[in-house]
């Protein structure tokens, strides 16, 4: 009994063994290259700079956690491979294994954990609308009887349609492809509120430069707390939260920060809470 208990137990061992050395780490040491999605249009988290080269606040922590996966490896440079993905395709290109790790501006919901897995938390912000400054639209409420654009298949868009139905606010929300989309429709009044994570809105508005006068409505509608995605990988998992502790034990982080953000401000207390809470000891 004992001998087979013990050839049992060696055999789950192997297979332990055997799944581990399938993983993604695995994958990017033979290939000697880890593969990275990034956003071509969301600014200021991820997004395609003048140079054409992938930029951004997302991409900088992707960057340096390359670096220290090739460090853990110990093998070889590794190659970073760069691959645009959209907000309608970007879980799709992770689950097919196009992308090893989406640096982007993607929300972690506990739905979402069912399918994929996350990074520790690298970012919050909140939904908001943008609207024209000679609008008059200052509140949520002061949309109703107005439309609302928002990209489809985003928590921007669940949260959106479950504020105004709890708000009792009568606005029609339509699709937009992307961001772009958006703000020509803003511009030409064919939607009156354009709505997306906060930073995502001042970012585009910044980037867009086109000297149309912009404001947010006042009231927030949702909590979105960034993370990067990747497959369900604990070992791939574990080095990618390993690199972002590291990032924020060692204040990188604020070089980051004040790279994309600095017009902002400094980090408010909710975003300080999460970086020292994420500093996770060795």
């Amino acid at each position: 009994m004992l001998k087979v208990l013990g050839a049992l137990c060696a055999l789950l061992l192997a297979f332990a063994a055997q799944a581990q050395d399938a993983g993604t780490l695995k994958k990017i040491k033979d290939a000697k290259t880890i593969t990275l999605g990034y956003r071509t249009d969301s600014p200021p988290f991820s997004f395609t700079g003048p140079d054409g080269q992938p930029a951004g606040y997302s991409v900088d922590l992707c960057k340096r956690i390359a670096a220290s996966v090739e460090r853990a490896l110990g093998s070889t440079p590794l190659t970073v491979k760069w691959v645009q993905v959209t907000s309608a395709n970007r879980f799709d290109q992770v689950a097919s294994g196009a992308v090893d790790l989406e640096c982007g501006n993607t929300t972690v919901t506990l739905g979402r954990q069912e399918k994929f897995d996350f990074s520790n938390l690298t970012f919050v912000d909140g939904g908001a609308v943008l609207v024209l400054s000679d609008s008059k639209l200052s509140r949520l409420a002061d949309l109703a009887g107005k439309t609302i654009g928002v990209k489809p298949g985003t928590t921007t868009e669940t949260a959106l349609k479950a504020a105004l139905k709890d708000r009792l606010i009568d606005a029609k929300v339509v699709s937009v492809k992307d961001d772009a989309e958006a703000l020509a429709a803003l511009n030409d009044k064919r939607i009156d509120g354009y709505a997306a994570d906060r930073l995502v809105l001042v970012g585009n508005v910044i980037t867009a430069n086109s000297g149309v006068k912009y404001t947010l409505v006042q009231d927030e509608f949702s909590f979105e707390p960034y993370a990067l995605v990747m497959r369900r990988d604990p070992a791939f998992r574990l080095a990618v939260n390993r690199a972002l502790a590291q990032i924020y034990r060692s204040g990188a982080i604020g070089e980051i920060f004040n790279r994309w953000l600095a017009p902002l401000g400094k980090p408010g207390p909710l975003l300080s809470a999460m970086y020292f809470l994420n500093t996770i000891p060795e």
